[in-house]
């Protein structure tokens, strides 16, 4: 049997440290501190060429439980859906009414955040309600 692992989640966009920002407000994550021997994010990037600074920005559960999430800057637009996404679990165990009134309300925050809100997904016979948004550089994400 192998060792376990930690994940990490990396996303390609075009502003990583907006991008971070972002999901540290979804999450309750925090940002990574900058490298050693800086005191802020802003004197690392001095220190690098123009072409590497901001190029990317990580964020941690500051519990330890959830992935580390990482934002590297590519020089591509996100053009098709994501192949992976993240589910933001915020109705779990609650089911009807009460299940949407907490998807409506945490997408409500969110919006205000910057993401946006794609489609409302209504329970079935298998599945309960979900609401598909996309960050504020379009990465699909689900509140589930």
């Amino acid at each position: 049997m192998g060792s376990v692992r930690q994940v990490q989640v990396t996303f390609d966009c075009a502003e990583p440290r907006r991008v971070a920002r972002f999901w540290c407000e979804v999450l309750g994550y925090t940002l990574v501190p900058p490298p050693d021997g800086f005191a802020t994010w802003d004197d690392y990037d001095r220190s690098v060429p123009p072409g590497k600074q901001g190029a990317w920005a990580a964020c941690v559960d500051p519990t330890g439980v959830g992935p580390r999430l990482y934002f590297q800057r590519v020089p591509e637009g996100k053009v098709v859906k994501n192949r992976v996404h993240l589910d933001v679990r915020v109705g779990t165990g609650l089911v009807g009414d009460e299940r949407l009134a907490v998807l409506h309300a945490e997408c409500e925050r969110l919006v205000a955040l910057g993401a946006t809100q794609v489609q409302v997904l209504l329970a079935d016979e298998e599945d309960e309600s979900i609401i598909v948004m996309q960050d504020v550089e379009g990465n699909e994400f689900c509140l589930d």
